[in-house]
This record gives C-alpha cells, sequence and structure tokens, in this order.
C-alpha cells in the first residue's frame, strides 16, 4: 500500500511470449478493460524486443506504457544480441528491467553488469527496475537477508533511487506457482527500502502474482507495486491486477 510521495507501478513482464501479431490481439483485448483504471498507478508492459514497436503502436492514445526486458550500458559496439537506451528511447520505451534472476541464472549475470545496466538507463532517462531475490537453498540456509543486501548495495551503487523501481523476486517464488507470503514479502521489501535509505522509494513484489492474491500484496505497507510474469500474458488476468483494490486494513496490518 504505497504512500501518496511512493508511486505505484504495476508491471507485466511477457518474457519470451509474444508474436507482433498476438501483442496486437492483447492490446485490443487488455485496453478496454483498464481504460477506466484508477490514476493512482502506472501500467507497464514488456514485450519482446521485436514486439516494442508494434505493441506500441497498438497502445496509443492509453496511459499504459512499456518496459523493455534489458538493457546493454554501452551506446553501441560490437554486443551481439544486446540492445541500447538509445535505441529503445527511440521506440518510446519507459522502463527496462535489469537484474532478472533469469539473465542473472542463464547468463550468469553479474551484480556489477546488472549496476552498469541500470545507470546506463538512467543516464538516457529511462527508469530501470532492478530485480532482486533469493534462491530456494540460499532461503532453507537463511541466508535471505545476506543476499538480497549485497545485491541492493552492489546493484544500486551510484543510482538515483528517486529514478527507479526495485522489484523483489524471490526466485523460488517464480514460475512455480509457489508465492511468498505476503507478510514475508512485506517484511523483506521494508528491509529493502531502509538498506537503500530513500523512504519514497518504489519497491514491487514479484514471484506468482495472480489476479487471487493481488489484492492482499497490494494492501501491505511496503508494497508499492507488482512484476507479474505468467498472468500478465492473460489480458483478462492482467487487466485485473492492474485494476487491483486494497484488501481489508486489516489484511494490511
Amino acid at each position: 500500500m504505497s504512500t501518496q510521495s511512493r508511486p505505484v507501478v504495476i508491471a507485466g513482464n511477457w518474457k519470451m511470449h509474444m508474436t507482433c501479431a498476438q501483442a496486437k490481439q492483447y492490446a485490443a483485448a487488455f485496453l478496454p478493460q483498464v481504460a477506466n483504471a484508477p490514476k493512482d498507478r502506472s501500467i507497464v508492459l514488456a514485450p519482446p524486443f521485436t514486439a516494442i514497436a508494434t505493441l506500441q503502436e497498438a497502445l496509443a492514445g492509453s496511459d499504459v506504457q512499456i518496459a523493455s526486458q534489458n538493457v546493454h550500458w554501452k551506446d553501441s559496439g560490437a554486443f551481439t544480441g544486446e540492445i541500447s537506451a538509445e535505441m529503445l528511447l527511440e521506440l518510446g520505451v519507459g522502463y527496462t528491467i535489469v537484474g532478472h534472476s533469469e539473465p542473472r541464472k542463464y547468463f550468469s549475470e553479474s551484480d556489477e553488469q546488472i549496476n552498469q545496466r541500470a545507470r546506463a538507463s538512467q543516464a538516457a532517462g529511462l527508469i530501470p527496475i532492478l530485480c532482486v531475490g533469493e534462491s530456494d537453498e540460499q532461503r532453507s540456509s537463511n541466508e535471505t537477508e545476506r543476499v538480497i543486501r549485497r545485491q541492493v548495495e552492489q546493484g544500486l551503487e551510484g543510482i538515483d533511487p528517486s529514478k527507479l523501481v526495485v522489484a523483489y523476486e524471490p526466485i523460488w517464488a517464480i514460475g512455480t506457482g509457489k508465492t511468498c507470503e505476503s507478510e514475508e514479502a512485506n517484511r523483506v521489501c521494508g528491509l529493502i527500502r531502509n538498506w537503500v535509505g530513500y523512504p519514497n522509494l518504489t519497491i514491487q513484489y514479484g514471484g506468482s502474482v495472480k489476479p487471487g492474491n493481488i489484492d492482499e500484496l497490494m494492501a501491505k505497507s511496503d508494497i508499492d507495486g507488482v512484476l507479474v510474469g505468467g498472468a500478465s500474458l492473460e489480458p483478462d488476468s492482467f487487466a485485473r491486477i492492474a485494476n487491483y483494490q486494497m484488501a481489508s486494513a486489516a489484511a494490511a496490518a
């Protein structure tokens, strides 16, 4: 439950899903359902690079914004498979996801590289969504706080927290159907806020977010949004998430 001074960001990460044709169909079904969404939140979609231009055109005239799923720290160069901030800006992208657990795992991305991506994003006027989170093994070994604090301290070095979103995504809850209990998610988000030392930092939770748990999550005191994976691939599902309503005050206690 974000305070008035903490922006709420509801973001859907499509990962390696959606062709351009599918993105157009999605937008046609999604936009009417969020046309009257409360203005206290930003709604963001992160399509594959190939669908950014198509989706941007399909979203024209709406308040829905676009994120990229990554960004390189160099403006140009011999970096096969990468994309620069300048290229993304030309397509009207506003946010960049950096440090997601999948590139951390599959491509061995380091906290230093993630920091470089985040800094390049901010330098270009993009808002990085910097992901942090612990594995199941790390959690079982009671290393959650140590791991996330390291990711925060190294990943946010030289970063302006007023132009940043941090997403807490416990790796063991991503795509597994397991959800971190809302109380625990809120506790970790509060720790991140304290470690960063910026009270107005926007902090998302991510990890098996779905229509059935969004209201409870968003009622928590230190959760200012969500980063949604699988549930963002269905327009009806993600529209329900974007149109969340606070659960009872009792749930937020």
